[in-house]
């Protein structure tokens, strides 16, 4: 099912001029982390304790946080520990956790390895098995004309029984597309297409099925295998061996202009195909990367289909499009599906990964140069290893970073617990690195903030000015120290210096989106005294 794109822009909830709101009372949290002192006996007593509590049910934050500490007793205690975890973790075969455990201790202790397994070798254990990758070069079913790729796209069939509407039934159907990644019957599609299979919220009839291009008439069962809610992808299973098996292609291999060809059921019409260009790369309509910009015709049901390039190899999968403006359609990268299918085949559902920090692209003129910290939330893993706002990520676990794109795609490739070197150079101009651990990233990141940070310090990654107060009577009235460039109070003409009054927040459950209430005075616009609504959604391709 193709549905509108509704993260083009969550900046601006809507129309300043018109939106009003009931902000409430302002409010702050009642305590805000603060850095551990480590010279301090009873915080490092303290801080002991806490690792020998974390070293049970979460071992790698344990070694983390002991390498934090310094202390080399603990830290060698905490370390055996990880490794005994990562051999039992090959000698079960579980792959996936033997990769969080290995990077994690090579993070630690570079020059450390598991006698007789390597980290490589780990890593190609790990993909063994995973549809899509483990075949990569061997697919004995690769098509080699476009309509045979036809046949190995499918339509996915989601039977949510009966709706009733004005006293008549009607059948409640939801149609998306797919197409298989493995002969042994894996499909890829949409999340949003098969939501109701996995969503806790939903609680009626649902089925879910795929039909063949070949016989429309059957339906044929499958069931989820994994799922990732945020890219909106999702990996299926059914019990048949498909005719042909697509490939998945590399966008190093395409440049905007490159023709491109959709493969789905627009409108339950199987079997389409259409045809267009790539018109742009770097479309952020999800909480996370980039997405295709596409002029080739899509419709309600096309979601979840392949979209291929010449050499008949899957460059992305389609899954939105504005259906009241013709041409502008999107589809997700495949290089994305291929950094989670691991993650997808092994644990079901894809948990994401952050360190707490908030920032964009640093650039110098038109080169890209890192990732720029513009936030650190307080307690976060970011906080914790030293990151301040203003320094520049310039390499993740020895990988280069030159745009907060390149970090979270790393991210995507790393799974939850797991400890990586982060290189940087701080505000004072010193190159230095740091040890990071991935959290699990919140449903909510800007409401996470929100309650967990002073209110002139969450303004920052949620509506992008850096406050000052400005008053010792109104702890609500702030002076402008710095704007981000992009932001909403960019959006709006807010510069450095201009005053605001908070006169309230409201947290919008319904909308996903935090609204503030501002009386300014903006420099822009000749200081006239006016109050103005900022909003932004509960989550962004901004925060890491």
């Amino acid at each position: 099912m193709l549905h509108n794109v509704k993260k083009i822009s969550l900046l601006i909830l809507v129309s300043y001029s018109v939106f009003l709101i009931s902000c409430r009372t302002v409010r702050q949290p009642s305590s805000v982390p603060e850095h551990l002192n480590y010279s301090d006996e009873d915080i490092v007593k303290n801080e002991i304790e806490r690792i020998d509590a974390f070293l049970e049910n979460e071992p790698v934050r344990a070694l983390w946080r002991a390498s934090l500490l310094g202390n080399e007793e603990v830290l060698e205690h905490c370390f055996t520990k990880v490794q005994t975890l990562l051999e039992t973790s090959i000698e079960e075969k579980n792959y996936l956790d033997a990769k969080k455990y290995y990077k994690s201790l090579l993070a630690v202790k570079p020059d450390w390895k598991l006698d007789g397994y390597s980290y490589s070798q780990v890593e190609k254990l790990a993909v063994a098995d995973v549809p899509g990758l483990a075949a990569a070069g061997t697919n004995k079913k690769s098509p080699s004309k476009i309509s045979e790729c036809m046949h190995a796209a499918v339509t996915i069939w989601v039977d949510r029984g009966v709706t009733v509407k004005n006293g008549a039934g009607y059948a409640d159907i939801i149609i998306g597309s797919g197409f298989f990644i493995d002969e042994r019957g894996y499909i890829v599609t949409n999340h949003h297409v098969i939501d109701s299979m996995v969503n806790p919220k939903y609680e009626g009839y649902v089925r879910l099925y795929i039909k063949l291009l070949d016989d429309n008439l059957t339906k044929i069962p499958a069931k989820v295998v994994g799922y990732d809610s945020l890219l909106d992808l999702a990996l299926l299973k059914v019990e048949i061996t498909p005719e042909y098996v697509l490939d998945l292609g590399s966008s190093d291999d395409l440049e905007i202009g490159d023709k491109i060809s959709a493969i789905g059921t627009p409108v339950g019409l199987e079997g389409t195909l259409t045809s267009g260009i790539i018109s742009s790369f770097d479309r952020k309509l999800l909480s996370l990367g980039n997405v295709f910009q596409i002029d080739a015709a899509v419709n309600s049901g096309n979601s979840g289909g392949p979209l291929i390039d010449k050499n008949l190899k899957v460059q992305a999968i389609v899954f939105a499009g504005m259906l009241q403006l013709q041409g502008l359609n999107f589809a997700i990268p495949v290089e994305y599906l291929k950094q989670e299918l691991s993650a997808m085949y092994g644990r079901g559902e894809i948990i994401h990964t952050w360190t707490g920090c908030f920032g964009n692209t640093k650039r110098e003129g038109n080169k890209k140069t890192g990732l720029e910290v513009h936030y650190v939330l307080p307690g976060g893993s970011g906080f914790m290893a030293g990151l301040v706002p203003g320094d520049i990520i310039t390499a993740l676990d020895g990988k280069t970073i030159t745009s907060s794109d390149d970090f979270n795609f790393l991210l995507m490739g790393y799974e939850a617990e797991t400890i990586l070197k982060c290189d940087y150079m701080s505000v004072s101009g010193e190159q230095k690195s740091c040890l990071v651990y991935l959290d699990k990233r919140p449903e909510n990141p800007s409401k996470t903030i929100f309650d967990s940070d002073l209110l002139m310090n969450s303004f920052v990654p949620l509506f992008g000015m850096k406050l000052l107060p400005s008053s010792t009577t109104n702890r609500n009235s702030y002076t402008i120290e710095k704007i981000i460039p992009g932001s909403a109070a960019d959006d709006m003409s807010f510069s450095e210096n201009d005053t605001v009054t908070v006169l309230g927040v409201d947290v919008d459950e319904r909308l996903k989106g935090i609204i503030t209430s501002l009386s300014t005075k903006r420099k822009k616009k000749a200081f006239l005294d006016v109050t103005i609504n900022l909003g932004t959604s509960f989550d962004g391709p901004y925060y890491f």
